[in-house]
């Protein structure tokens, strides 16, 4: 299948790349968060937009024309377009369907224990990213497919970055819209109180299996068209897992530190890094990194909450 590259007619000129009848606009810096990459789908009966980053603003009528969004996981970034889609069926896997439908299930998602930062986080979100919940939003599981005319969507359910997170397969295209397993150098983000590290890994395991051609992350590193890069990135991207445990277990080899104390010294973000939600996501990553490395009988807690190498 070739790929033709040009620049959308439109609001502004957003770089696009299509394959038959699936189109990628490019956000800004090839989607690098805060923005992402918009995936579009001319089906002969029916429009649909995977996701909604912030690029969906500046497509225009070829965006604005959407009939139905799938989405592959909820977060901020992947909801700033839907505000121009009111009329729009939104559909989310059942296990984020609680987060695109109101704030407070978005909240529960995220895992927030700091009450104090929810104001500011909504007003951040409602103007960086156009947010609005949608509370007419369906759910759908793993296996779903939806016929758009000539092409079709199915959905493969790869949980991890949320407990929803799905590939979405554009048929017979070949186009496989990976989401935020996103391939880039920050590595997986697995923060959330529905995320998995667990989970995670078994995704990346399974994702060359899908029978794909193509392959179209949300943020940074765009379209794949070549399988052997495509696979040599998603093993740099997997190896950030044990990258990270082992850091854990040099700073554990240093001296015996609590949970509290690990989190201080970051393993998601730099140090010093600071924003509302980086202390409960390096909690919940470092506290799962932990358990496996108990599990693994790498290191060892005492019953003041202290770890150090077994």
């Amino acid at each position: 299948m070739s790929a033709v590259f040009r620049r959308a007619a439109s609001f502004s000129a957003v770089s696009r790349i299509d394959f038959g009848r699936v189109c990628v606009f490019f956000g800004a810096k090839n989607g690098k968060y805060p923005d992402g990459n918009q995936v579009l789908i001319h089906g002969s009966d029916t429009r649909a937009a995977l996701d909604t980053p912030i690029v969906a603003n500046h497509i225009g009528p070829e965006f604005d024309a959407t009939e139905l969004v799938v989405m592959g996981h909820v977060h901020e970034d992947h909801m700033a377009g839907l505000h121009r889609l009111p009329a729009a069926a939104v559909h989310v896997h059942e296990a984020d369907l609680p987060a695109a439908q109101s704030w407070e299930g978005m909240l529960k998602a995220f895992g927030m224990t700091d009450p104090a930062v929810v104001p500011d986080m909504l007003a951040k979100f409602q103007s960086d990213f156009f947010y609005a919940p949608r509370p007419d939003a369906k759910g759908y599981v793993d296996g779903a497919k939806w016929d758009l005319g000539r092409t079709g969507i199915r959905a493969f359910h790869m949980p991890g970055h949320t407990a929803g997170h799905t590939v979405l397969l554009v048929e017979p295209e070949g186009v496989a819209f990976i989401g935020d397993i996103d391939l880039t150098g920050f590595g997986p983000y697995y923060g959330d109180a529905g995320s998995s590290l667990r989970d995670f890994r078994r995704s990346v395991m399974r994702l060359p299996d899908i029978p794909a051609k193509v392959w179209v992350t949300s943020h940074h590193r765009g379209v794949y068209t070549e399988r052997e890069r495509f696979l040599n990135d998603l093993a740099a991207f997997a190896a950030k897992f044990d990258e990270r445990a082992q850091r854990l277990l040099d700073l554990l080899h240093e001296s015996p530190k609590t949970l509290a104390q690990l989190v201080q010294h970051r393993v998601l973000y730099p140090p010093g890094h600071e924003s509302p939600w980086v202390i409960d996501a390096e909690t919940r990553t470092i506290s799962q990194h932990l358990a496996e490395l108990l599990a693994d009988g790498q290191v060892q807690v005492d019953g003041q909450g202290v770890y150090r190498p077994a």
